[in-house]
């Protein structure tokens, strides 16, 4: 009796399309070490701050790819309450986490700049507060996540965390301009313009593009383990 193999099916155009992460992990990494380099090496000396203003090249770009990882679980939950299509939820969970890993990179960094500046690792400055208020909006989203096990409700209470988390973003924007308090006004975006140095303002803008490189890294990685995670539950149903 003979035996006859049946012929798998064609792999799909999707399945052979290399992973966006596969494709930007190496060059991110490349441009991480040039930053670096360019943050310690080249970037002159601030007068006032000395050495300790070096963080600011990864202080700052920090805050504003958290900002964006945040803008994308806001359009991402709105999203998600209009159509009820889980690919949104599982755009917004990881956006969600990447955005905690930058707001704590933000939290961390911020101390290691303000000890010898101010005199302390910390102070209960307005914008300060903010961004701790944002952190823990966004820890709280995902510790819901582990808490509701049903897929559709755990979607919709995350999803209505996510746009009023978001509320907190243009707060910690703001903070410096409506309250007093220890923290620099906007050096970049400021009512008068850049108040940067040209040499000080280009490294900053290649840290934000290095940074909204290592974000996409990092969200289509996720978004990549969520998906095999989905489909592992629903072979397990």
């Amino acid at each position: 009796m003979t035996q006859q193999r049946v012929a798998a099916p064609p792999e799909s155009p999707a399945a052979k399309r290399i992973p966006l992460w596969k494709i930007l992990a190496l060059p991110t990494v490349a441009l991480m070490g040039v930053l670096v380099y360019a943050a310690l090496a080249l970037a002159p000396e601030d007068a006032d701050q000395g050495p300790a203003q070096r963080i600011f090249y990864i202080h700052v770009p920090s805050a504003w790819i958290a900002f964006l990882a945040f803008a994308v679980v806001f359009v991402a939950s709105v999203a998600l309450l209009a159509t009820g299509k889980r690919k949104w939820d599982d755009r917004a969970v990881a956006s969600a986490e990447v955005g905690v890993v930058f707001t704590t990179v933000v939290m961390l960094t911020g101390p290691l700049w303000a000890r010898p500046v101010w005199g302390v690792y910390w102070e209960w400055d307005p914008k300060l507060t903010a961004v701790f208020i944002l952190w823990l909006i966004y820890m709280s989203y995902l510790a819901l996540r582990s808490y509701v096990p049903d897929p559709s409700r755990r979607a919709r209470f995350s999803a209505v965390l996510g746009i009023a988390g978001f509320l907190d973003v243009p707060i910690v924007y703001l903070a410096v301009r409506w309250w007093r308090g220890l923290h620099p006004e906007a050096v970049v975006l400021g009512k008068g313009g850049p108040q940067l140095p040209a040499s000080m303002l280009q490294i900053l803008l290649f840290g934000v593009f290095t940074f909204t490189l290592l974000y996409l890294v990092l969200f289509t990685l996720r978004l990549h383990v969520g998906r095999l995670r989905s489909a592992q539950e629903e072979v397990q149903a």
